[in-house]
């Protein structure tokens, strides 16, 4: 029997209870659309003109009925028509950007079975926007590089904060962690009205600001200041999140008071305050909890310490952070426009967070005739106190010059505390140890950008000049002991021995880097323009480890030094990159871009005690293009290439042999090229507006020189293996996704359809070998989001996630392992003050190769809310989290590079209940 009928057969048998739940709430869904089917079928036709009486196209005409929602656009000569229309109650709405909006209602009277409406006329006003689509059963806005929706075409309940809105809003998805999604990407900055909010922290925004006070969410494709200052687009984008606060919202004073306690302990409260007048804001807010729970992610969409989060867990509703956390924090951040030209903006952060981790892990390793193994059962104490300050200065001259300074200043004190019980075998040897590590670590850092770009009479030409610099200190002391007993059962009878080493290492880095470009861009002709540029980046690295060997110490009744591991090395990394871009824009419709660069780059070493030198010179000849074609007025496709240099970190070049950690040694290769990336990027978008639907497709190619790799090999007669790093070439991957949303029959249900396929071209080397790890990772997402009235509120998703590798070396080993994730949640509102919702998941895996890794958790919250006091502005709420106490055991994670297999399982947050009270405060000015 294989695992996907091992999958189905354990969920027939099991969970029968959830899928009668879903089978009956989705017959439910679709029997209350069936009530709302009316038999008579109209069609309804008519003109739009403007106020000289010309006729207009392509103005959105939205109809809805009691059983439609159709949008279609006018045509060349103003012409619009609707045919096979249901229902009773038709309203009419017609938009265009630079007009008013016009509404029509067709009364009940007036209904035949053919309707003409009389000439719409719509009057010109202002417009910010150009060239938009509207799609979607709601107003969303298209242009370009931004995604705009506007908040008041959604429902939401009074008082949501933005991070429930947009989980609403199609296209997006928001983790339990809060993490936000954005048509399948992570969202990185915020951006409120323009402007950076707590240094572009996205948690802070989302779960502060309430929807209520929001006009407008945008979702831009940024490629970063400097190239919006020139207006010539290339490289990689991030997705950015900018929202645009209500008219009547831009002056106002509100904030929260949050106070909770459960069982097991758990305990949170929260503060905020914020103030917004007319540009100026201010912002401050605290928390303390241990729950889990964060007000910051410091810009970083995974957070602090936080692994990687996939779109597959999106919908589980899990704690996803391993171990138990006790966090405090505290922010608070203020931006203003001192004048039309000049804006600041300030944000400091700090959070202090405590976790400890407990958990069990599988590595082995195989070689020809011989197999190693360690399983390790570990306790991890981690304390970080963070502190970030940041700010942004803009200033435009009066000859329209702009200034742009953007210093960010960060600084952690770390304690880290790390105890393993291990057991590692192979063919004839068992060792049987402890090992411990302890170490203090203090990291300040700061990076500095200024941006300046000259304006000129000239419309085109334009001078822009960039430099960024980053200066990052590290002083590190550790404490390790590693001691075991090990036993050769080669012989006859078994030998044993002991093993014991404790060192204590004092580690200084240093990291000073240097970037700087200067680009020019000069018109053409009416259609293109030429840029000049020119980049150069300089990053010296500094480190010294002196290591004492205790033992030995305590023996000889004085400090003794281990040379042999000491170091003192220099390091310096320089690239410089020259070129020109041509960019051809004939229209609106179509841009395109083709440049040449070359870039020579050198890397340093040295050594001073030893008087040693490492050098190592390249020039790559970087060719670009890409282009964006609109292929219509719901249609565009864009193809990119990109050329990048990746230079080896520390533990690549460090030139010691590393054995603190007696049974895995590193030495690093001061003699490591950078590696140099190729990156092809194409994407097409698809709005189709008669059908509110939406779809979008991304490929990428990856291809990398000099990849820089493990090699790896085990010390013959022994369990310890040595890995070293080399560079070679061959490596690439394949990265492919899709998503699509649709509504269902009406705008209260929505479809969204995400899937991913990564494909990765693994290479190492072990004993010498090359070896090749294939890995192919598919995800595939279905979700249904459905609202009943203003009555309930439900979500239903099923994930299939499946993970297969295959290694050469030392003989072809494949492992298949899928795992199915099935969730609901519902919310229903029994009357405008009392709330009761539920969630559920359950995931079912096969095909690990740890036990621990096979499990079929099922998480089930539920909690009641009520509201009271004028307004609603008091929230109590019952909370039951992990109602099974099943989310204990969902810490696991898989990784299978070169000949290694790695599982493990940590410990998280289990079942707990709590009370929470909340207390929602705002003022707005008094009106004159």
């Amino acid at each position: 029997m294989n695992a996907n009928e091992q999958i189905e057969i354990a969920f027939v048998d099991n969970y029968r209870g959830f899928i009668y739940f879903f089978i009956t709430i989705c017959s439910y869904a679709l029997g209350t659309v069936g009530l709302y089917a009316q038999p008579s079928i109209k069609q309804i036709q008519g003109y739009v003109l403007d106020t000289a009486e010309i006729k207009l196209k392509g103005v959105t005409v939205r109809l809805t009925s009691s059983s439609d929602t159709l949008v279609t656009t006018t045509a060349e000569n103003g012409y619009y028509s609707f045919l096979n229309v249901g229902g009773s109650s038709i309203r009419l709405s017609f938009s265009m950007l630079g007009h008013q909006i016009v509404t029509k209602t067709i009364s009940s009277h007036e209904l035949t079975s053919y309707v003409l409406v009389p000439n719409v006329i719509m009057t010109t006003q202002n417009s910010l926007i150009e060239g938009v689509y509207v799609v979607k059963t709601i107003p969303v806005v298209y242009s370009e590089d931004t995604i705009q929706y506007n908040m008041n075409a959604f429902k939401f309940r009074k008082n949501s904060l933005l991070e429930e809105a947009l989980k609403q809003l199609p296209g997006i998805q928001v983790s339990r962690d809060g993490t936000v999604y954005a048509q399948g990407k992570p969202v990185s900055s915020v951006l409120v009205d323009g402007k950076k909010f707590f240094g572009g922290d996205v948690i802070t925004a989302t779960k502060n600001l309430p929807a209520d006070f929001i006009r407008n969410v945008q979702i831009i494709n940024s490629y970063g200041d400097y190239a919006n200052e020139l207006g010539v687009k290339t490289g990689e984008s991030e997705k950015i999140l900018n929202i645009i606060l209500k008219e009547d919202s831009k002056k106002i004073t509100f904030g929260q008071l949050t106070a909770g306690a459960g069982t097991s302990d758990r305990f949170i409260g929260s503060a905020g305050i914020n103030r917004f007048n007319d540009g100026q804001e201010f912002s401050a807010v605290t928390s303390l909890n241990n729950t889990n729970t964060s007000l910051f992610s410091f810009g970083s969409p995974n957070g602090v310490g936080e692994r990687d989060k996939s779109l597959f867990d999106i919908n589980d509703f899990v704690d996803p952070t391993d171990g138990l956390n006790n966090v405090k924090s505290f922010g608070m951040n203020f931006s203003d426009s001192y004048s039309e030209k000049t804006t600041f903006n300030a944000s400091y952060n700090f959070t202090r967070k405590k976790n400890i981790t407990t958990g069990n892990s599988l590595l082995r390793s195989n070689y020809i005739g011989n197999s190693i193994s360690n399983e390790e059962y570990y306790t991890t104490i981690n304390d970080d106190n963070f502190h970030r300050l940041s700010g942004e200065f803009k200033h435009r001259f009066k000859n329209n010059d702009i200034l742009e300074i953007k210093p960010v200043f960060s600084y952690s004190r770390v304690y880290f505390g790390n105890l393993k019980r291990r057991l590692i075998k192979n063919n004839s040897l068992t060792n049987t140890g402890k090992y411990q590590d302890t170490s203090y670590q203090k990291n300040p850092n700061l990076d500095v950008n200024f941006l300046y770009s000259r304006s000129f009479k000239k419309p085109g030409r334009k001078l822009v000049a960039n430099i960024d610099l980053n200066f990052n200190s590290q002083k590190k002391v550790e404490d390790v002991w590693d001691g075991y007993t090990s036993i050769d059962s080669s012989e006859t009878p078994p030998t044993s021995s002991r093993f014991e080493q404790q060192y204590f290492i004092q580690q200084k880095n240093g990291t000073d880097g240097v970037k700087g470009a200067v680009t020019f861009t000069e018109p053409f002709s009416d259609y293109s323009l030429i840029e000049f540029f020119y980049g150069y980046e300089l990053t010296d690295m500094t480190t010294s480890r002196l290591v004492e060997d205790k033992i030995k110490s305590e023996d000889l009744g004085k400090l003794y030094f281990v040379d042999s591991l000491g170091v003192s090395y220099n390091y310096r990394f320089s690239s410089s990159r020259a070129g020109l871009n041509y960019q051809y824009v004939p229209n609106k419709k179509f841009r395109a871009n083709i440049g040449f660069a070359v870039q020579p780059t050198t890397l340093d070493g040295y050594l001073p005690r030893e008087d040693l030198n490492y050098q190592y010179s390249n020039v790559n000849l970087v060719p670009s293009t890409g282009f964006k074609w609109r292929i219509n007025n719901e249609m565009d496709w864009s193809l990119d290439y990109i050329g990048k240099n990746n230079q080896p970190n520390f533990l690549h070049i460090i030139p010691i042999r590393d054995n603190s950690n007696s049974q895995n040694i590193i030495v690093g290769n001061p003699e490591l090229k950078a590696e140099f990336s190729n990156r092809v990027n194409t994407t097409i978008r698809k709005f189709i507006a008669s059908r509110n639907q939406y779809f979008e497709t991304n490929f990428a190619y990856n291809y990398v020189l000099n990849k820089i790799v493990s090699d790896k090999k085990a010390i013959t007669g022994s369990t310890i293996q040595e890995t070293t790093f080399k560079n070679t070439d061959g490596y690439y991957d394949l990265k492919w996704y899709y998503l699509f949303n649709t509504p269902l029959f009406n705008e209260s249900l929505l479809f969204d359809v995400v899937g991913n396929v990564d494909y990765y071209n693994n290479l190492s080397f072990v004993n010498e070998k090359r070896n090749t790890t294939k890995q192919l990772i598919y995800s595939q997402s279905l979700q249904l989001r459905y609202s009943w009235s203003d009555y309930m509120e439900s979500m239903f998703s099923t994930n299939y996630l499946l993970n297969n590798a295959s290694y050469t070396w030392p003989y072809h080993t494949r492992i298949t392992a899928h795992s199915v994730l099935m969730s609901g949640a519902t919310k229903g509102y029994l009357s405008d003050y009392v709330t009761l919702g539920a969630e559920m998941s359950q995931r079912f895996n096969a095909g690990y190769e740890s036990s621990f890794m096979n499990n079929n958790p099922t998480i089930l919250n539920a909690y009641l809310e009520v509201a009271f006091l004028p307004n609603k502005l008091a929230l109590l709420r019952f909370q039951g989290f992990d109602l099974l106490d099943q989310n204990k055991n969902m810490g696991t994670y898989s990784e299978y590079i070169g000949n290694d297999l790695y599982e493990a399982k940590n410990n998280r947050l289990g079942r707990y209940f709590m009370v929470t009270l909340n207390m929602r405060l705002q003022k707005y000015p008094k009106k004159k």
